[in-house]
């Protein structure tokens, strides 16, 4: 027995830390039910306007479509799923005329890292990509796009919506 207590004091003392590191993929659909609804951005000549709908069973659902002027330039499917590996969203682009920029079956994935009260952060999966959902206002909210800058993470505006009544 006496052999075996440094290997049960190393195991003791290492497992709660790696554990503590490991990130949780605790984030539920409901994290996200402050962007729910019909919402529209606008920044010089280019108008995005989006639909997400609530979420039902393991999914929530939303749309964008991105417009220059009056010509359609992007439309965006998002899918926020309870899946195996937590929450997750799946995202593809599509060109006008319904042309997948993606291949087929594939897709940009981001996996939640955190959520607080009206503000949820992902990570692209493979790459050092974040986007964080934030409530602004009742009738506001922003989807930001954070860069690793000298060990810290960085957020930028990418869309600020607001409620379309």
């Amino acid at each position: 027995m006496k052999r075996f207590l440094p290997v049960i004091f190393l195991l003791a003392v290492t497992l709660p830390a790696a554990k503590a590191q490991t990130p949780s993929n605790s984030g539920k659909l409901s994290d996200f039910s402050f962007i729910e609804g019909h919402w529209k951005a606008t920044a010089n000549e280019r108008t995005i306007e989006g639909v997400w709908l609530a979420a039902a069973g393991d999914n929530m659902l939303g749309f964008m479509r991105m417009m220059n002027g009056d010509k359609a330039s992007l439309y965006e499917l998002l899918a926020y799923e309870q899946s195996e590996q937590g929450l997750v969203s799946r995202v593809k682009h599509f060109k006008p005329g319904m042309l997948g920029q993606e291949e087929k079956d594939k897709f940009d994935q981001y996996n939640f890292i955190e959520a607080t009260k009206g503000r949820v952060v992902l990570q692209k999966q493979g790459e050092e990509l974040r986007i964080v959902y934030e409530k602004r206002s009742g009738n506001q909210f922003a989807i930001a796009r954070g860069n690793l800058q000298e060990g810290k993470w960085v957020f930028k505006d990418l869309f600020v919506f607001n409620r379309v009544k």
